[in-house]
């Protein structure tokens, strides 16, 4: 069974609507993909995306988006989410609710110029929500997404490594994978088995970009 954070299993334990960490769904999987974008490979992700048909997610730094507007605008044009990854992606451990809070709202207005939203899904850099930011977000209704299913794509592996253990592991329907795009791992590994999983039935979808 593919590795999962304890954690994760404990937060799976929370309402959906505060905490995703799987869907209920008995037809699709959730792509998600962590860190960019990324000029020199996300742009790359997205071919391989568009090529198979694939919708995904996209959880985004905020500084990565000011330096790299014309990525997150192909992103929501070619019908992918976009959430929110922090807008520094320093660790949350440390920080102050203020600070936290300042770095999910600077996010949040950056990607409101792409798709208008309010506010977007969150899911915290390295994993990481303390008990303050977790009250915030259940007082004003907003929530965070997780993973079930975590690649492993960040280890310093080959990516014909990669490319077997996912193989021999696939996602399950329901699962969300985390995936990063701050290299081209991601995009390697997803061309050679998209077809694959494709080709046996399996559906992908993007995450809605509120809870319902």
């Amino acid at each position: 069974m593919n590795w999962k954070l304890k954690k994760h299993d404990l937060l799976g334990l929370l309402p959906e609507n505060l905490v995703l960490t799987r869907t209920r769904d008995s037809a699709l999987r959730y792509l998600s993909f962590d860190d960019g974008p990324e000029p020199g490979y996300t742009p790359r992700l997205l071919d391989t995306l568009a090529k198979h048909g694939v919708k995904a997610s996209f959880f985004l730094v905020g500084e990565k988006i000011e330096r790299h507007p014309d990525i997150v605008q192909r992103i929501v044009d070619e019908g992918h989410m976009v959430g929110n990854h922090s807008y520094s992606h320093w660790s949350f451990r440390n920080m102050t609710l203020a600070r936290q809070l300042d770095e999910v709202h600077r996010t949040d207005a950056l990607l409101r110029l792409f798709d208008d939203r309010p506010h977007h899904r969150m899911r915290p850099p390295h994993g990481y929500v303390g008990a303050p930011l977790l009250a915030h977000f259940v007082r004003h209704k907003r929530s965070f997404v997780y993973w079930s299913y975590d690649s492993l794509d960040y280890q310093d592996r080959p990516t014909e490594a990669l490319i077997a253990r996912l193989r021999g592991d696939p996602p399950a329907a329901g699962d969300i994978v985390l995936m990063h795009d701050d290299s081209d791992k991601a995009a390697l590994a997803l061309d050679v088995l998209l077809p694959e999983w494709l080709g046996e039935g399996m559906r992908f979808a993007a995450l809605p970009g509120t809870a319902s």
